[in-house]
């Protein structure tokens, strides 16, 4: 007779092998899915288009390589001159790699003068197809449009992704510094060669001017030139430049 203890265990072998040899067979796929839901699962969500095409062409997300930085893409938001969100799935802030390095230097440039501060992106590469819509939409003469958006049958330096908007973040004061006035305001409050005599009419402050005075300090300092109509806008190259160096985003 045999003995029951090495039957049982004879039993017991015969079952793991089985269990070993024929798991992919006795549950299905579906099956398998539902007892393993980590495995081939999409960790990530799915990269937009407009993302996608950004990305292929070589362009960088300023958020994965610089530390600190924050992004508030206005055009991605109604919280813009026309009131409308034309950026649509896009919310991330995209440079040419060369750009992006210059804006980290000016972001450890700030940090390290003011420690609570940090930069806080509005706008970056802009899509020739958005520029068409924000050249419609100004309501400005189209001999004075340039002075604000760059005309699409040109094309302009945010088109290149060489251009960048942008401001200061208060971190500890939970606040962005006043500049004198918003994003995307049309008028001399706004202009930088302005400002002496927007001080002068008591319509700026040295505060709001030397906040202004920072950000020009960091950005200059790394590389970026401003304009004379916009102190959040800052460029990288030239025209000229960006045409030799980039093919322009449509």
């Amino acid at each position: 007779m045999v003995n029951n203890s090495y039957f049982f265990l004879f039993l017991m072998l015969i079952a793991c092998g089985t269990a070993q040899k024929s798991d992919q067979e006795i549950f299905s796929e579906q099956q398998r899915e539902v007892l393993d839901p980590v495995k081939d699962v999409e960790l990530e969500a799915k990269i937009p288009e407009l993302e996608e095409k950004l990305i292929a062409q070589g362009l960088v997300d300023v958020e994965e390589v610089i530390p600190g930085i924050l992004v508030e893409l206005k055009y991605s938001t109604p919280d813009n001159f026309f009131g409308e969100d034309v950026y649509g799935d896009l919310t991330k802030a995209y440079l040419q790699p060369e750009v992006a390095e210059r804006l980290k230097k000016a972001q450890e440039m700030l940090k390290g003068m003011h420690p609570d501060y940090t930069l806080l992106v509005y706008d970056g590469v802009r899509p020739l197809s958005v520029q068409q819509i924000l050249w419609d939409v100004l309501d400005k003469p189209d001999s004075i449009k340039p002075l604000y958006v760059a005309d699409p049958k040109k094309g302009g330096l945010h088109n290149y992704g060489v251009a960048v908007d942008l401001t200061i973040y208060d971190i500890k004061a939970d606040t962005t510094l006043n500049m004198g006035t918003a994003y995307d305001y049309f008028g001399y409050l706004a202009y930088p060669d302005r400002e002496k005599q927007m001080l002068a009419d008591g319509k700026l402050t040295k505060a709001q001017i030397a906040n202004r005075d920072i950000l020009r300090k960091v950005m200059t300092g790394n590389g970026f030139s401003g304009i004379g109509s916009e102190w959040w806008h800052f460029n990288a190259f030239s025209r000229k430049e960006a045409g030799e160096k980039f093919e322009i985003i449509k």
